[in-house]
């Protein structure tokens, strides 16, 4: 896995829920820190922020729960693109707690190429496909 970029977190008290596990939306949250960090990485200059230009919209995530996480474990997020489309990109996940080797969540989700100003999907620009088609062959470590 060592291949793959990754973003490392700890778990907060304020991400626990009443049976002090993480909470299922927590994990959402973790993975969106990672994606966007690698996403940063991936296309120098992007901002998720900037209205102005291209962009991206999260429009689909899936995720597998596969074990709790607790109070102050460290979760290493591993991203990486695992399918590009005309005007998409799957970003997948593994959630590993490195103390234990706990996978504690997989999954993917969907960026889709976005004209802020339009208010509409776009296909991806030239120069994004670029910087994102060696990335489906060899991960960003």
């Amino acid at each position: 896995m060592n291949d793959r970029f990754s973003t490392t977190q700890r778990v907060r008290f304020g991400d626990l829920d009443a049976l002090q596990h993480m909470n299922n939306v927590e994990f959402l949250r973790f993975f969106e820190t990672a994606r966007i960090d690698y996403i940063r990485q991936l296309l120098p200059g992007h901002s998720p922020g900037n209205s102005n230009e291209f962009g991206f919209i999260f429009a689909e995530a899936h995720i597998n729960y596969r074990a709790p996480a607790f109070f102050d474990d460290v979760i290493t997020t591993y991203v990486w693109i695992s399918e590009m489309r005309r005007s998409a990109l799957r970003v997948d996940f593994q959630m590993i707690v490195e103390a234990d080797d706990r996978k504690v969540a997989e999954g993917y989700g969907w960026l889709v190429g976005y004209d802020y100003v339009a208010g509409k999907p776009q296909a991806l620009p030239e120069d994004v496909r670029e910087r994102v088609e060696p990335a489906l062959r060899d991960p960003v470590s």
